[in-house]
């Protein structure tokens, strides 16, 4: 089995800027920080005047990594165990269930929750629930 790492002080400021992020979203440009509904709106057929704005959340997406890196000198090590295939059918599932549940983690378990969304709530639970099965089959039964 492998070990996860315990890390409550860079989970909780990685949390905080989450957030933050989130509610800056909604005061500067009224709109939910959910990514898969940002980046959706980045193709056609959307045509909005929020493209710069939802540009510049992806790039923040991208370049914060790098800042990581450029401020510490390292990246934070990240080990996948995954085959390449089962990461493409993981992505593909992810996609879908982003489109099926309208929505993503960040713009249910976020934005939804921290509204009092029901239907946020009911998303939560089920890639919460669904997340939690997923490890426990994969750390257990494999």
């Amino acid at each position: 089995m492998v070990a996860t790492p315990f890390t409550p002080i860079a989970s909780l400021l990685g949390g905080a800027l989450i957030g933050l992020a989130a509610v800056l979203l909604m005061w500067t440009a009224g709109r939910i920080a959910g990514v898969s509904g940002i980046v959706a709106r980045l193709f056609p057929p959307y045509e909005d005047r929020q493209f710069a704005g939802r540009l510049a959340f992806l790039a923040g997406l991208v370049i914060a990594p790098i800042l990581v890196r450029l401020v510490t000198g390292s990246l934070p090590t990240q080990t996948i165990a995954a085959a390449t295939p089962l990461l493409i059918v993981a992505g593909l599932l992810t996609g879908f269930g982003a489109v099926w549940g309208s929505g993503c983690t960040s713009g249910h378990g976020v934005c939804g929750l921290s509204r009092l969304s029901v239907r946020s709530l009911v998303a939560t639970i089920t890639f919460m629930a669904t997340g939690v099965a997923t490890v426990f089959a994969m750390r257990h039964w494999s």
